[in-house]
């Protein structure tokens, strides 16, 4: 029999990955139990664990994030008030009027959200007996530059001045202060003047980075495209290779049920079969960089390697990314088990079209080059997402599944992913719900 050394060297120097999930499956017949945990941590700390990456070393590139888009606004503001020495209710209206976009300029001044400030209207709206500016109105407005009408724009400039002047929120109590109590509005419009006259010290902009967290905002706003990551790389790599597959999602666990007989709920995230319709392989994504979080979600491995091996042993398969998995005794190692070695990263995810069952697959699928009779353009489609973001309080249940059941999958992955965010904000955690 081969030693614990032995084993190990086998399956690390394996010259392919199918020779690599043959030298892992041989574990359980020339070793005992008690040698097991020791074998898979050190193949995941050798061969898999320098492929890691933590997520937090990138952002999402987003043009309204970026400067060119923000000092556009900021000079449409700055000029219509003459560099801020001309503020006045009137002089911000009309600036909001021209050019929607400076709302960006001015509510960053005052240190809010685009939620916060929209519900600020709602406060200066109210004695006045017109609606407030809605969040959905306030984005379109920065983003977009969606016209405001004459009553908007006059509410928008009230808030901000009410907000500056420290009118509409009034004194904090306790040991409290008021957001624009910072740096560039600790005297209202008098230092920034002064700030857009001469400039901003260096320290002072490090300090507000440190004070509200470096890209904050960015990462707020992209936290769906940071969660579905590794999603979205698996899917690019099945569409350019022509790998047929489903992702999965809440809009198709029924389906994916029904037509592969797979029981576990949720549902893996990728399912890939033949052109025959027969189930090929499973697959399932996990971005975690804590290590407690990632001995938690490796049970789910387990979970998944159950159900493969109930369905005649499909391959199971793991895309992974985080610095959690680098705990390898209770982490990476029993994913490794269960998924007999085939774990992939962003950095070898070319490699797992490598592994069977992916070269009886790669071209069988072929990309539509028309919609659907009847299916709406992504333009369409956006707007519907849009209108069941905004309007997920308001809409019935049969309304929403109306609109819904018009949208590609694409497009219906989006929403959930929308009524995901919102449930997590909603419940102040996004574990909530998940294995």
């Amino acid at each position: 029999m081969p030693t614990v050394d032995e084993t190990v060297r086998r399956i690390i120097d394996a010259t392919s990955w199918d020779q690599r999930v043959a030298q892992i499956r041989l574990v359980s017949q020339n070793h005992g139990t008690a040698q097991f945990q020791e074998i898979y941590a050190r193949v995941a700390r050798e061969a898999y664990v320098p492929h890691l990456a933590p997520d937090f070393a990138y952002v999402h590139s987003v043009e309204f994030y970026e400067l060119p888009a923000f000092r556009s606004a900021y000079r449409v503001a700055a000029d219509a008030t003459a560099g801020f020495t001309d503020v006045s209710e009137a002089s911000i209206a009309s600036a909001v009027e021209d050019d929607p976009r400076c709302l960006l300029a001015f509510r960053t001044i005052l240190g809010l959200t685009g939620k916060e400030f929209a519900q600020s209207t709602q406060l200066v709206a109210q004695p006045l007996g017109i609606p407030a500016v809605s969040p959905g109105k306030v984005d379109a407005m920065e983003r977009n530059g969606t016209a405001a009408t004459a009553d908007q724009a006059m509410l928008v400039a009230r808030t901000v001045m009410q907000v500056m002047d420290g009118s509409l929120f009034g004194d904090p109590p306790g040991d409290l202060h008021r957001k624009q109590e910072k740096y560039d509005t600790a005297n209202g419009w008098e230092t920034v003047r002064g700030l857009a006259q001469d400039g901003v010290p260096y320290d002072a902009f490090l300090h507000q980075r440190h004070y509200g967290g470096a890209f904050r905002q960015l990462l707020d706003a992209t936290s769906t495209s940071r969660g579905n990551l590794l999603e979205d790389a698996v899917e690019e790599l099945f569409v350019e290779n022509g790998v047929p597959y489903i992702r999965t999602g809440s809009h198709n666990q029924a389906d994916i049920a029904k037509r592969f007989e797979i029981t576990v709920q949720p549902a893996p995230d990728f399912v890939v079969f033949d052109d025959s319709g027969t189930l090929r392989g499973m697959l399932e994504c996990k971005l975690v960089n804590d290590g407690g979080t990632a001995r938690d979600k490796a049970l789910r491995f387990e979970r998944l390697r159950a159900e493969a091996i109930r369905l005649g042993g499909v391959p199971l398969l793991a895309v992974l990314a985080g610095l959690g998995w680098s705990r390898v005794n209770d982490t990476l190692g029993p994913v490794i088990r269960d998924t007999e070695g085939r774990v992939f990263t962003l950095a070898t995810l070319p490699e797992m079209l490598n592994v069977a069952p992916f070269p009886t697959l790669v071209g069988l699928a072929s990309l539509p080059t028309m919609p659907a009779p009847g299916q709406l353009s992504d333009d369409e489609q956006d707007g519907i997402v849009a209108q069941l973001g905004e309007n997920v309080d308001t809409l019935d249940e049969d309304e929403f599944k109306a609109l819904y059941e018009q949208l590609d999958d694409a497009h219906k992955r989006q929403v959930d992913d929308d009524l995901r965010e919102y449930a997590d904000n909603a419940v102040g955690s996004d574990d909530w719900d998940r294995d």
